[in-house]
């Protein structure tokens, strides 16, 4: 970070997220834990899962997010007969002066913010068009490669796999995503504001934090003091044994069990795969995050658990003992932070 205004980037930081909170909850109630982890994960330069059942707020989370940093903003309803072409985009034949040619006609993935609505309801081959682009900022159609213009962040809404007319996520492009959020019913006081502010005579409305111009420039710019903030290495290891112990003993491609914390019997149970080394990474990042909105620049151990189970819980692959005991990554993960908590004293 650079020494010379160590403070003043704090503070920009440090304002910026408060500013676009303030700016959601105008539009967002009941949310709150939420919104901070969706912001978290922008920052940290990573994409989101929401999952929730239809009207719990998922779409227009989304949109009035895109409101907020006033970027370029698209819509992708997924269906089951959307096809990958209707994503990426495609080349088409054009006539000029007497000439054919090819020229290609980019599809809604160039964007800055894109809400990937329903995305389960599409097929898994549709829905793994996304992946070039959420890993590499890029697109390739018929041979060439298109970039994608930065920030370039998605927020995939996801119906509960038991509603009808639902495809799994395949396990790769689960773990692209930074976050998995999970959005519950609000409660009671929430659900009265809700039904108040959304029927009167004036809807709430998103102001914009950025002014279009600057918007990019200043969002990389935060991106990039997130990277800056220091991790110890003994806070590595300590994401890394967390990590570890998602992985069950007896998992094709099991680590050497040389780390400081066994997988429990529970995941040994439970757990099909563990978290890939991307789930590593988003606790570190999510967790460097956390230390900036804290006045930090530096990791601590509460900063790793924060974020462990947005991180992690949709890294976690159950098997069909645990669908038949109704166990859920959550708990498996509250279970693996508390046996590593232990081993920091």
């Amino acid at each position: 970070m650079n020494t010379d205004t160590p403070q003043r980037a704090l503070q920009e930081f440090h304002t910026i997220f408060h500013r676009l909170r303030e700016q959601l909850c105008r539009v967002i109630v009941g949310h709150r834990d939420a919104l901070d982890q969706i912001l978290v994960a922008f920052f940290a330069g990573g994409h989101v899962l929401i999952e929730g059942v239809p009207g719990t707020g998922k779409t227009l989370m989304v949109r009035a997010l895109g409101e907020a940093l006033n970027l370029s903003f698209k819509r992708i309803q997924f269906t089951v007969d959307l096809m990958p072409a209707d994503i990426t985009g495609t080349r088409m034949v054009m006539e000029e002066s007497g000439r054919r040619e090819f020229v290609f006609m980019p599809g809604p993935l160039f964007t800055h913010v894109l809400l990937a609505d329903e995305i389960n309801r599409a097929t898994p081959k549709t829905q793994s068009a996304l992946l070039e682009a959420m890993a590499e900022l890029q697109v390739t159609v018929a041979g060439s490669t298109y970039r994608l213009e930065p920030p370039f962040f998605v927020l995939a809404t996801l119906n509960p796999i038991e509603m009808e007319g639902t495809y799994p996520l395949p396990e790769a492009q689960l773990d692209r995503f930074f976050f998995k959020v999970v959005l519950g019913y609000p409660d009671h006081a929430a659900m009265q504001q809700i039904i108040g502010s959304t029927t009167g005579p004036a809807l709430p409305a998103v102001e914009p934090v950025f002014a279009r111009d600057e918007a990019a420039v200043r969002i990389e710019r935060l991106r990039a003091l997130v990277r800056e903030v220091l991790a110890a290495p003994h806070l590595e290891e300590y994401a890394a044994t967390v990590v570890h112990a998602t992985v069950p003993a007896d998992a094709k491609f099991a680590p050497r069990r040389d780390t400081p914390l066994r997988p429990d019997d529970h995941i040994n149970r439970y757990v099909s795969f563990g978290s890939s080394p991307r789930g590593g990474q988003a606790l570190l990042l999510g967790a460097k995050v956390w230390a900036l909105l804290d006045g930090r620049v530096n990791v601590t151990y509460d900063d790793i658990d924060h974020v462990a189970i947005p991180a992690l819980n949709h890294r976690l692959v159950l098997n069909f003992a645990a669908i038949a005991d109704g166990i859920d990554p959550r708990s498996l993960i509250e279970r693996v932070l508390h046996a590593a908590q232990k081993l920091r004293h």
